[in-house]
């Protein structure tokens, strides 16, 4: 055989390999190229090595990209996701420095993001603009404009996007949503919420840049101010969480960090995840960091406030109580956890997996358990909470136009982007 023909045989027998059915190709566990949901993430710091470990438990997902403004924390996660493609189909992971040129690629089909939250809304409303599905970190928004946004433009570009609210992913708390929303605890009189305390102004001095990381960049869309290691940790101390979260304009404290979880759970048993509380109060002490509240149209009043354990929720009916956080489910009457739900109780939404539910929802074109939508009606009463302990306001709040009827805590529904960045570009 001629070296030219040999040459074109082969690559005419590899062409044909690619197209072959999966089962013929090595059994159950191997997926066929157009099987492959292939993925770009976007911010590689702590929380994204977990996500990396997670998504990549989902057989079709396969990592081709990665950007960070941070180059070691980029070199670390390209080193572990080429590691993680290699379990499945050896593919290099090129790195980024800026998230636009990977979001350019058109043979990525979806994107991760796991950076601050003051980058959520822009990388999301640009990835949904080029045709990208998107798992996005909670809080969803810093804003409850960016929020609005960013379902604005998931649903203009019909894409799929996954919050990274993934306790509605997990059976304890799905179950008491379910005892709730069907009324094993009668009616509902109070609901208690402990998480930390609410965003504080960023009074952090300013230190020299390290040279592997664009502060610029890290900044972003938000207000400049000066590097400081708390708001963005080396690689060599990022065992805990980045201080960034409990600053304005960068995060918005526990009120958001954790609230993100915990409120979230109420909307749901509340039935409220497309709509939202009626008002906001602050505390009457203006240095205290718990004692909000709000209250629902049907009188419910969520108080955020230490009640018991931290990261937890207390609903308190009629005829009994359900406690819930991720160490426990109980109950008043104690056995009341344990109930079976009859067949004509309403059921929620089932998910057991997070991060399969989103390449679930992507495959199918259709809204995942923590759906844009969802995420944002959270994010929006986590934002409100913080805006009445910075205003030491009492608002009206109509979830329907999303106004407040106070002047000041409309203003501070969106915030000031610098220029070039505008998330309402779409």
């Amino acid at each position: 055989m001629k070296r030219n023909t040999f040459i074109k045989n082969m690559a005419l027998g590899a062409a044909a390999f690619t197209i072959l059915p999966r089962h013929v190709l090595g059994g159950k566990g191997f997926l066929a190229p157009s099987d492959r949901m292939t993925l770009g993430y976007i911010g590689v710091g702590k929380q994204a090595m977990g996500l990396l470990g997670n998504i990549n438990r989902c057989p079709e997902t396969l990592v081709l990209a990665a950007s960070d403004v941070d180059a070691k924390k980029l070199a670390r996660f390209v080193e572990r996701a080429t590691e993680a493609n290699d379990k499945k189909v050896a593919t290099s992971v090129t790195a980024y420095a800026q998230y636009r040129d990977l979001l350019g690629r058109k043979d990525i089909d979806a994107v991760v993001v796991a950076t601050p939250d003051h980058w959520h809304a822009q990388i999301c409303i640009d990835a949904a603009k080029m045709g990208k599905d998107i798992y996005c970190e909670k809080p969803l928004a810093l804003t409850i404009a960016e929020g609005r946004a960013m379902v604005s433009a998931v649903r203009k570009y019909n894409r799929v996007l996954q919050t990274g609210s993934m306790q509605r992913s997990w059976k304890p708390f799905r179950h008491a949503c379910e005892l709730i929303t069907n009324g094993y605890i009668g009616d509902i009189r109070e609901i208690n919420v402990s998480v930390g305390g609410p965003v504080r102004q960023c009074d952090l001095p300013s230190q020299p840049v390290p040279d592997y990381l664009d502060w610029n960049a890290w900044i972003g869309p938000s207000l400049y101010r000066g590097y400081h290691p708390v708001l963005a940790p080396p690689i060599e101390n990022d065992k805990d969480w980045a201080g960034w979260r409990n600053y304005r304009n960068f995060g918005g404290g526990y009120v958001t960090d954790w609230g993100a979880h915990m409120f979230d759970i109420v909307q749901w048993a509340l039935g409220m995840d497309e709509s939202g509380p009626v008002s906001f109060h602050a505390p009457q002490d203006p240095l205290a960091q718990e004692g909000a509240s709000f209250q629902y149209a049907n009188g419910i009043t969520v108080y955020h406030k230490q009640w018991g354990p931290g990261n937890a929720i207390q609903f308190i009916g009629t005829e009994g109580t359900i406690e819930v956080s991720r160490e426990f489910l109980r109950s008043t009457p104690t056995s009341l956890v344990e109930q079976t739900l009859k067949p004509t109780d309403k059921r929620l939404y089932q998910s057991d997996n997070h991060y399969q539910d989103w390449i679930d929802a992507i495959k199918k074109r259709s809204r995942p358990v923590a759906d844009v939508e969802i995420g944002h009606r959270t994010a929006s009463v986590c934002n409100a909470v913080n805006i009445v302990y910075e205003l030491q306001a009492d608002v009206k709040w109509d979830p329907k136009k999303e106004v407040f009827d106070h002047a000041a805590a409309n203003q501070m529904v969106s915030r000031p982007y610098r220029v070039p960045w505008n998330f309402n570009d779409f």
